[in-house]
């Protein structure tokens, strides 16, 4: 099982850096000390919580210290690299993969710049179908919204003011074949789909299936200076208390979502 992460961005938003953003130091790492773990490893976590036994950075030409800080390997998951030459937007990285997915695996993609709860929720999503992991927010138009008919996708509303649903995707999972599938409808369309809601828009018209899975909490954005001085603070009062209660799981970081993480959108 693949598990894609799209790690091309300039990260605009909380420049100025000295290192890819996927790096920024959050929480803290298993059995040593106060060593922050990369925000990135957060979602390479739930990947392999899920199954996920090789991982696949989508990453522009200057960022090796992605490399260099991962190199061929997470636990027992191995892990490819592919560029991204110029940023094109998120449907442009995923199908950088293309070449790497066979038609009879699975895949799974998230946004590495983002923590989310409960750690086992990829889980959840099925293997023989496109599907998507849903978060309530208080703010939907910061991201896609996702609008359902029971479990069935309707529709994405992308960063739309008006938004139709409080429901937000945070990752996604489908077989092979449909990765495929989405990869030729994309190129169909003369690769003008910058977001992956326009292009699951398309599909579904043409006949495409998708499911949302409510089985996210809490999920926020550590892609801005904001967010991630919030997130460095909630992650470490809440680590504080369950290690002064001798109840942190040392391993994950967390076990548990922090009551208000729901709270702490921030606009990309």
């Amino acid at each position: 099982m693949w598990g894609i992460i799209p790690a091309a961005g300039r990260g605009s938003r909380i420049q100025p850096l000295a290192f890819s953003k996927e790096l920024l130091p959050v929480g803290r790492r298993d059995g040593e000390g106060t060593r922050p773990r990369a925000v990135s490893e957060f979602l390479i976590e739930r990947m392999t919580l899920a199954g996920a036994d090789k991982l696949c950075f989508v990453i522009a030409p200057g960022k090796c210290d992605i490399l260099e800080y991962y190199a061929d390997s997470y636990g027992a998951a191995q892990i490819a690299y592919v560029v991204q030459r110029e940023p094109a937007g998120l449907c442009d990285a995923i199908f950088r993969s293309a070449i790497l997915i066979e038609p009879g695996e699975t895949v799974m993609v998230g946004l590495p710049d983002t923590i989310w709860f409960p750690r086992l929720a990829l889980g959840q999503l099925p293997n023989d179908e496109l599907s998507f992991l849903l978060f309530p927010v208080e703010r939907p138009e910061l991201f896609d919204a996702v609008v359902l008919d029971g479990e069935e996708v309707r529709e994405i509303q992308v960063k739309q003011a008006d938004a139709a649903s409080h429901w937000i995707w945070g990752a996604f999972k489908m077989p092979g074949s449909v990765f495929h599938e989405l990869h030729r409808l994309w190129q169909a369309r003369q690769r003008t789909d910058e977001y992956f809601g326009t292009l699951v828009n398309a599909y579904l018209a043409a006949g495409g299936r998708a499911r949302g899975i409510k089985a996210g909490t809490s999920y926020f954005d550590v892609g801005t200076l904001a967010g991630y001085r919030t997130a460095m603070s909630i992650l470490d009062d809440h680590e504080n208390k369950d290690e002064a209660a001798g109840t942190m799981p040392r391993h994950s970081g967390l076990e548990g979502a922090p009551r208000d993480l729901h709270r702490l959108e921030t606009a990309p």
